[in-house]
């Protein structure tokens, strides 16, 4: 057990003397270490941190224990998840404006890193809708080698936030902005998807009357075809059977297969389709817009063009910054973003190394640049693929690179067969869903600051592009925090101790420098009101910052209640805080587990002779 020490205060007495070790009603528990036992000591000891090269390189952590079972477990899990990224690479590279294999440069390296500095099995790094349309929004109408170094150095932003240990940024972007970020971006996607599932190949926006004129037929039952064929499948997985027996079991998970395998069945059956549809006449003949020729198959290692010539001009990394402008900050902020809320969602013990998440992400895109990646991060549908695979370590990342390299070097001869329009039905189906408007009735009726966080975010994600809605929601919650900061709750109420009133003032919150003014408000106005007649105790128990602008404060306020004789008594103050305080005459200190009476009590008048004797 602790030994405690009783302290007593007494403002009369000297500056030197005036807390004393004795017993008395108010007193502050100084706990003395004591000597525990060896094998509870031993029992109860906090495990030795791993070494900073094992909880860098996260791989040397657990292959040393990987085993035959979760080879396999891995093998599996990894066939599934590349199976489900190859027509989600393609999709996304078309969202991007690029051509097909640009998407699985994308895909490829970043499932590889990955397994040697990932700390969460289930993340898949690679292309993503989110990614997509950063792209396309400040990469548009420019050259594939500006795609090419921002995917570097968005990987040199998430590396340094890595190093320097910038994880705890990730929470001052409150659960609404990320929401709303989400859900304009998720619109965004459908909105610039919707020509293409309809054929409709007018530039720029439309009226009404020349969209709906400029619908091609054919494009649009092979758009809604697959939108149909992907939202049925979609709902394979939640089939349930009245009984649980071997063969339910079996044909449950042969469904489950099909379900998340809907992408590539998609992108499969109507590729084939054109390229049947191809060899009976010829490609001018197919009814359908197709997908831009592949020009090129296995990557190269190469550095990322620095400086290049496109259309009889020269770029130089100076213009390249210029035509990026803000998207090298947004861009990897939005993934880092992206990449620690699945890590979180995804993560067993709840101790999540974000610092090493934004460090092996930027190395991803680092290295994926040198094989002519676009930016990339984790996606969530495809992390939830892995979790339902079965994926026991990151190493599922390796057969998932192998097989997308084996796509690069077989399949791409056929990529311009797959429509767009099913591609477009893919990139529609698997955003639709992360619209979410449930937050909007609910943040209104608990919290309508969040209210106006998410509403703003979310129209300004529309109206003025996804990084000036992320900018806003961030900033209008710095200024709530800030706000409430400086105005902080305080609770002023009189209660009564025996026969003794008293003015109770609880602040709901720490005090900063910035709400100084506020609680010296309110001590004032509680003298005021109740015309200076009861002692006032502030409860001091959530103070945690006491610094010089509130010391002064305090001293103050005291002074001006000593002038009218009100009595300050400041409640569940330590001992730490209350020598930094004068000796003041009307300040008394007093901990919830003393006697209150003796406190409220005025001081006994001095006799006429003492007194006489003073004068």
């Amino acid at each position: 057990m602790p030994i405690v020490k009783k302290l007593s205060f007494d403002a009369n007495c000297e500056e030197k003397e005036k807390y004393t070790a004795q017993n008395a009603d108010d007193y502050y528990s100084q706990a003395q270490t004591v000597n525990l036992d060896a094998d509870v000591a031993g029992k109860y000891t906090k495990p030795e941190e791993a070494h900073w090269l094992v909880r860098r390189i996260y791989f040397l952590s657990w292959i040393t224990s990987y085993d035959r079972e979760q080879a396999f477990a891995d093998l599996i899990a990894g066939i599934t998840l590349g199976l489900t990224i190859i027509p989600q690479s393609i999709a996304y590279a078309a969202l991007a404006g690029l051509s097909s294999e640009y998407g699985l440069y994308s895909a490829f390296i970043g499932s590889i890193i990955y397994v040697f500095f990932g700390t969460i099995p289930q993340v898949s790094i690679g292309p993503t809708s989110l990614m997509a349309i950063l792209t396309l929004q400040f990469c548009a109408d420019k050259p594939v080698q500006v795609v090419i170094v921002l995917a570097f150095l968005a990987g040199l932003v998430e590396l340094a936030m890595g190093v320097f240990q910038l994880g705890f940024i990730v929470s001052f972007i409150p659960a609404p902005v990320t929401k709303a970020f989400t859900s304009g971006t998720a619109v965004i996607v459908v909105f610039a998807q919707i020509k293409n599932l309809l054929g409709v190949r007018l530039k720029g926006f439309p009226s009404i009357a020349d969209f709906f004129t400029n619908i091609r037929p054919t494009d649009a039952v092979m758009g809604v075809f697959c939108m149909v064929v992907l939202l049925s499948l979609r709902l394979l997985s939640q089939v349930k059977f009245k009984q649980d027996t071997a063969v339910t079991r079996r044909l449950k998970k042969i469904l489950w297969y099909i379900s998340i395998s809907r992408n590539a069945l998609v992108v499969f059956f109507t590729g084939l389709l054109v390229f049947i549809w191809v060899k009976k006449s010829s490609i001018e003949a197919v009814p359908f817009a197709l997908s831009a020729k592949v020009s090129s198959a296995m990557p190269s290692f190469k550095l990322p063009p620095f400086a290049f010539e496109y259309q009889n001009r020269t770029y130089v990394f100076t213009d390249i910054l210029h035509e990026l402008g803000s998207g090298i900050v947004v861009v990897p902020i939005v993934a880092v973003l992206a990449n620690v809320a699945i890590a979180k969602a995804f993560v067993k013990d709840g101790n999540l190394d974000a610092s090493q998440e934004m460090l092996t992400l930027g190395l991803c895109n680092i290295a994926g640049s040198f094989f002519s990646a676009m930016p990339t991060c984790g996606a969530f549908t495809r992390s939830a693929v892995s979790q339902a695979s079965g994926v026991r370590t990151p190493m599922a990342g390796i057969y998932t690179g192998l097989i997308v390299l084996s796509a690069l070097s077989i399949l791409t001869p056929y990529f311009q067969y797959i429509p767009k329009a099913s591609l477009s039905a893919v990139l529609i189906a698997a955003v639709i869903f992360m619209i979410d408007l449930a937050p909007v009735k609910e943040l209104w009726q608990t919290n309508k600051k969040d209210f106006f966080s998410w509403v703003g975010s979310f129209i300004i994600c529309l109206v003025a592009g996804v990084e000036l809605g992320l900018l806003f929601g961030i900033v209008l919650s710095m200024i709530f925090i800030l706000l409430r900061l400086g105005n902080p709750k305080i609770e002023v109420s009189l209660k009564k101790h025996e026969s003794t009133y008293y003015v109770h003032v609880v602040p709901q919150s720490d005090i900063y420098y910035t709400g100084v003014d506020t609680l010296r408000a309110e001590l004032r106005a509680a003298c005021s009101l109740y015309h200076h007649d009861f002692p006032v105790i502030l409860d001091c128990a959530r103070f945690m910052q006491f610094d010089a602008t509130f010391s002064e404060m305090l001293i103050a306020v005291a002074k001006e209640m000593a002038a009218n004789d009100v009595l300050l008594i400041l409640q569940n103050m330590s001992l730490k805080v209350q020598q930094m305080l004068p000796v003041i005459s009307n300040v008394r200190f007093w901990h919830e587990d003393g006697d209150l009476s003796s406190h409220l009590q005025p001081e006994k008048e001095m006799a006429p002779p003492q007194l006489e004797a003073k004068v």
